[in-house]
Formats: C-alpha cells, sequence, structure tokens
C-alpha cells in the first residue's frame, strides 16, 4: 500500500514540475521600448499596428480567403512627433469599451486622441481629445 500512495505521489509531483515550465499559448512577450507594437481589436480579422515613436498607426487586416482584403491602411498620415522628440515607446494605445475607439497616449507629454479604425475610410482617423 505505501509503494502504491509513494507512486503516486511521485507521479503528482513530476506532473506539477511539469506543468510549471509550459508557457500559456496565446500570450504575448511584450517588449520594451519597440518601435512598432500591434494592438488587437473586439474584430478577429483587425489588428492596429502603432508606430510608439511617432504615433503613426495602421489598421491591418488578415484574411482565411482569397478574394477577401488582407492588407494595412492609414489611420493617420501626421506624425505627432518628429526629430528627436521621436523615441520609441512614447506612445501606447488603450482600448476603450466601442470595438472601433481606442485611446492613443502620448506618453511622454500627456496628450491624448481619439483613434478610430472602421472599414469605411471616411470613419478612420485620429481627433485631438483636447485641443
Amino acid at each position: 500500500m505505501k509503494k502504491i500512495i509513494l507512486a503516486c505521489l511521485i507521479v503528482l509531483f513530476a506532473f506539477a514540475s511539469c506543468k510549471q515550465e509550459q508557457k500559456p499559448v496565446g500570450k504575448q512577450e511584450v517588449k520594451e521600448n519597440v518601435r512598432y507594437r500591434l494592438f488587437p481589436t473586439e474584430n478577429i480579422w483587425t489588428f492596429l499596428k502603432l508606430d510608439t515613436r511617432n504615433g503613426l498607426i495602421w489598421q491591418v487586416q488578415y484574411t482565411i480567403k482569397d478574394d477577401s482584403y488582407r492588407g494595412e491602411v492609414e489611420l493617420n498620415a501626421r506624425p505627432l512627433a518628429t526629430g528627436a522628440e521621436a523615441e520609441n515607446g512614447r506612445f501606447t494605445l488603450y482600448p476603450t469599451k466601442n470595438m472601433y475607439n481606442f485611446i492613443l497616449l502620448d506618453q511622454k507629454n500627456g496628450r491624448m486622441w481619439q483613434a478610430q479604425w472602421a472599414l469605411e475610410e471616411d470613419n478612420r482617423g485620429i481627433i485631438p481629445l483636447v485641443e
């Protein structure tokens, strides 16, 4: 009986130690101070690509069908920081409760913009929150 209990304990400890070493699937390691970051939207086919140096944002779409659109389109065409002011990690995005809107934050001076993605070109862009 003692041998059976001991064998069970050894199996349980071995299983527990293997379980701890596994990395979670689907989790992304976030590196600090990188130039570009991808932010998921609630739409499974759409991400936002942010240039963390200057605040430029692109809407990125992918597909599994050959006849559907895949690629990227600009949300904003003008950099929000240039020259020596542009530095990796300066800008980041925060999702809102509205799946089409994010808050773009300048982490250096606190400026903020409403960043809106959309399938229609007229509904895409950024708007300053405070002018």
